[in-house]
């Protein structure tokens, strides 16, 4: 894999470009933890059949360099930019994850002309932090319980749990100890190939660079910044995440932003739900889930998360009704299209209606 040195710092990253050879840029940024490989398959690989996609390694991750300091959200954004001149992308597009949703929108907001458009994924902003602190989030209360009952000295309800519990996993990974299957569900992305040496270097950013002091530092992005944005954005955010609260509060900025809950999904949906973020992301750029048209009738006349009435979760199809039932789980999107119909024209979906 090609190596970019951006202020002294030797970055890895990856370029996969469509057979055409051409095609708009598409940057995607991997949350803190992770590498690229998180973005790779099958995202970058289905996505770089449209797009030139390109991925890197943050800093201290995979195969980028681990300098002892320089983990601030504005040296990450630097960096994100120094690549972007290295490899002479003028503007692109940009899907992020987590903390590389902060370094995407560092980015924006320090040069928007760089930015055609952007899809945040569970992405936690310090300012909603702090809106949120303390507060209780979907699973707050059985997670602390389950953190009680395997002794690991962890409050659910601190605004950076996320990271915290990343690091003690770590730990007990490093120890072979035994992860409770709960809390293993959260951290998904260390359960795979490779966990034992992905573990093995977030702790070694953790013990060994000043990353967890400037990482948990204030990233900047202020109300009055992030207002400016202009661009599509599209906002991804799952029921079962603590992340929820940035949505909540990004959802009061932008009122050009499409934004869209994921159902019954914790923080790293974009690992388990991959092809229903790829159906989204799709739409998204062809400009199908634009606000205007995501009204329906009954509906309040307000700004709110929405989601489809057809959905897959766990490799099946559902449908929602307007009675708030549930249909399926169906093996085929045209079952559940042909039974959702079914139920439209019913006499009691009529009466129901009425």
């Amino acid at each position: 894999m090609p190596v970019a040195l951006i202020d002294g710092v030797r970055l890895n990253c990856l370029q996969l470009t469509p057979e055409s050879g051409a095609g708009e840029d598409l940057v995607m940024v991997h949350g803190l933890a992770t590498n690229l490989a998180f973005w790779y398959a099958p995202y970058a690989t289905e996505l770089s059949k449209r797009y030139r996609v390109t991925l890197y390694d943050l800093r201290g991750h995979g195969r980028s360099q681990m300098p002892a300091a320089g983990y601030r959200p504005d040296d990450l954004r630097r960096d994100l930019l120094g690549l972007l001149d290295h490899l002479q992308i003028r503007r692109a597009h940009f899907l992020a994850h987590s903390y590389g949703g902060v370094i995407a929108l560092k980015l924006a907001c320090a040069a928007p002309e760089r930015v055609a458009s952007l899809v945040l994924a569970d992405t936690h902003i310090a300012a909603a932090r702090g809106e949120g602190s303390t507060r209780a989030w979907r699973d707050s209360d059985r997670i602390q319980q389950i953190l009680d009952r395997t002794g690991i000295a962890l409050d659910a309800r601190d605004p950076y749990f996320g990271y915290k519990l990343l690091t003690e996993v770590a730990r007990l990974q490093q120890a072979k100890a035994v992860v409770p299957a709960e809390l293993a569900e959260l951290v998904a992305p260390w359960l795979g190939t490779g966990s034992n040496r992905t573990a093995s270097q977030w702790l070694t950013l953790m013990e060994r660079t000043s990353a967890e002091r400037e990482l948990l530092s204030d990233d900047g992005l202020a109300a009055k910044s992030l207002r400016r944005l202009r661009f599509p954005i599209m906002a991804l955010y799952g029921d079962r995440s603590q992340a929820r609260f940035t949505g909540d509060e990004l959802l009061k900025l932008w009122p050009h932003a499409t934004f869209r809950r994921v159902r019954d999904a914790g923080h790293f949906f974009p690992m388990t739900r991959a092809d229903e973020v790829l159906r989204l992301c799709r739409r998204f750029w062809d400009g199908e889930l634009g606000e205007g048209s995501s009204h329906r009738a009954g509906e309040p006349d307000a700004r709110h998360f929405r989601s489809d009435r057809i959905y897959e979760a766990g490799g099946s199809w559902y449908c929602l009704t307007r009675e708030r039932t549930t249909l399926g789980p169906f093996a085929e999107i045209e079952t559940v299209r042909a039974e959702l119909a079914a139920h439209i024209a019913s006499p009691t979906a009529a009466r129901a209606a009425a």
